[in-house]
């Protein structure tokens, strides 16, 4: 699976909610192929080759487009929250 975490810097925040995803992902044996982090600019045009985009709350409308090209787009509260990001997965179809 390929998996984007964006956040609106590329750094701190995106940091944080990739180990959380990644934490998730192995909790759910989810074989992350290729995992990148980056600012929201970036991310945005990026998006749709990607399976899967984590990033804060306040950030999910930036990815809206991505919706079209069959991207999943997450939006998650507590960046350092492997459960949440583990909910968030169960509750989609992203591994069914």
């Amino acid at each position: 699976m390929k998996i984007l975490v964006a956040c609106g810097n590329g750094s701190g925040t995106s940091l944080m909610l990739k180990k959380s995803v990644e934490k998730a992902m192995n909790d759910l044996d989810v074989k992350i192929t290729q995992i990148h982090q980056t600012n929201i600019s970036e991310g945005k045009n990026t998006a749709k080759n990607f399976d899967a985009v984590f990033t804060p709350m306040n950030f999910v409308k930036e990815f809206e487009r991505s919706k079209a090209h069959g991207t999943k787009v997450f939006g998650i509260k507590n960046v350092m929250s492997a459960p949440e990001v583990k909910k968030a997965v169960e509750e989609s179809d992203l591994i069914k």
